[in-house]
């Protein structure tokens, strides 16, 4: 803890006036986000290698309806919404032949920063114990109906009113087979010359019963990287040597949700940040977005129930096996995509994170904090922690006009620091890690 009494007197000078009044967005309806699943499981099969032209039977005739889906909001909100496909080629050991992948996307372009984007994600394909099998049913209720249900129902929460930043909601095909629909994002966004702020993938967001009959229904994972896919070994290296694994931007973003949990009323869940990119040798479609350097997280249940993912519809000594609708939690459902979009209307609304922040101290008890400046910020939040604490404890807001600070009594060898961009309703960007070299020009 910091005793300096010139700390305190610092800390007691008026921050910059930033609002904190934000009006709540609508909440999301578990009624609605079930007619969705059970739409979803209509189509018999989501199976990537299923028809693609079949009108009511197949991955085409789901990627139509989820279109359909994306043009009814953007009517709603007066054409807010543009909405595309893009898609490729791919082959692949479970797409020996090759299989065209495409991905439906609704674009809601920002009012200020229209090349800076969020993007909120789930997928669209389905399928049974064989990973193979095009034909058998596939329902894919909870994976990942719960996720394609989740982004339409966002879409339709926030597009109700403008943003900052461009939100894309994305539905993915290809998951199952090869991460395909992931990847194809993740080009499409390097292609347009997306600023990407933040990948929220959500997979297996809509169940609370676990395999062994344990019910969890306050919590739900969010999995981040620590060190980064897309770093080189020298920037590894220099992450490694100012204590920075626990601090690169998909790192932040999970703490943001952290955050985003704590900070809106009546969602009740509390955001399990698990440390490791995804489930222990598991993957989803967030991982080619990592590759490419863009920060991303996954959005799963707080618990899984194995009897029912990738399982064949079937009944085995009174058991049954198969992803349906009935052994999933709509109230639940409701509550993940509400903190989907209580984070992404954060992000959404805050000015974009300093590119670059760096510290100054080195045999002093003093801390001097600089960042870069963010055009359109209303203020900055310095923040900082123990160095032996994983979440921010401390932090003081200064004006628009800053771009340095400095801490008295607070020693840098026993502290981390980050700095983060505030808008003038008090959104807050991401939180920028101090102290890793600044990339060259």
């Amino acid at each position: 803890m910091i005793r300096s009494s010139s700390l305190l007197a610092l800390l007691l000078v008026a921050a910059p006036a930033v609002a904190q009044d934000k009006t709540a967005p609508a909440t999301a309806d578990p009624a609605r986000l079930k007619m969705l699943v059970e739409k979803l499981v209509s189509f018999g099969t989501r199976h990537t290698l299923s028809s693609a032209s079949d009108p009511k039977r197949g991955i085409g005739a789901a990627r139509d309806w989820g279109t359909a889906e994306f043009e009814r909001i953007g009517q709603a909100c007066g054409g807010c919404l543009s909405v595309m496909s893009t898609g490729g080629r791919f082959e692949g050991p479970r797409a020996p032949g090759g299989v065209v992948v495409e991905d439906v996307l609704a674009i809601q372009k920002g009012t200020g920063e229209p090349d800076r984007v969020i993007i909120i994600a789930g997928h669209i394909d389905s399928r049974v114990s064989d990973v193979m099998d095009a034909e058998s049913d596939a329902p894919g209720a909870n994976d990942d109906g719960s996720g394609t249900a989740l982004v339409l129902e966002a879409a339709r929460i926030l597009s109700q009113k403008p943003h900052r930043a461009t939100i894309v909601y994305a539905l993915l095909s290809g998951e199952e087979q090869g991460l395909w629909g992931g990847e194809l994002l993740a080009r499409h966004a390097r292609d347009e010359g997306w600023r990407v702020t933040a990948m929220l993938n959500n997979d297996i967001v809509g169940g609370t019963r676990g395999t062994d009959g344990a019910i969890v229904e306050d919590r739900v994972r969010v999995f981040s990287e620590g060190i980064r896919a897309s770093e080189d070994l020298p920037a590894q290296m220099a992450r490694r040597a100012i204590g920075g694994e626990d601090d690169g931007p998909s790192r932040a973003l999970a703490k943001a949700a952290v955050r985003a949990a704590s900070d809106a009323p009546g969602i009740g869940l509390e955001v399990v940040a698990v440390r490791r990119p995804d489930r222990f040798s598991r993957g989803g479609d967030h991982l080619p977005s990592l590759k490419m350097g863009y920060p991303a997280i996954r959005f799963t249940a707080g618990v899984e129930n194995y009897d029912h993912q990738h399982q064949d519809l079937r009944t085995e000594n009174g058991h049954f096996y198969g992803d349906t609708v009935d052994y999933m939690d709509f109230p639940y459902l409701a509550r993940v995509t509400d903190l989907n979009v209580a984070l992404a209307s954060e992000l959404a609304d805050a000015p974009a994170a300093p590119a670059h922040a760096s510290i100054e101290g080195a045999v002093s008890s003093n801390t001097t904090v600089r960042w870069t400046p963010v055009k359109g910020a209303a203020g900055y939040r310095i923040r900082w922690r123990r160095a032996d604490r994983t979440d921010w404890t401390e932090s003081r807001d200064v004006p628009a006009d800053s771009a340095q600070l400095m801490l008295p009594g607070v020693v840098i060898d026993d502290h981390f620091f980050g700095v983060s961009a505030l808008s003038a309703d008090g959104s807050e960007s991401l939180v920028t890690f101090a102290g890793l070299p600044k990339p060259a020009e």
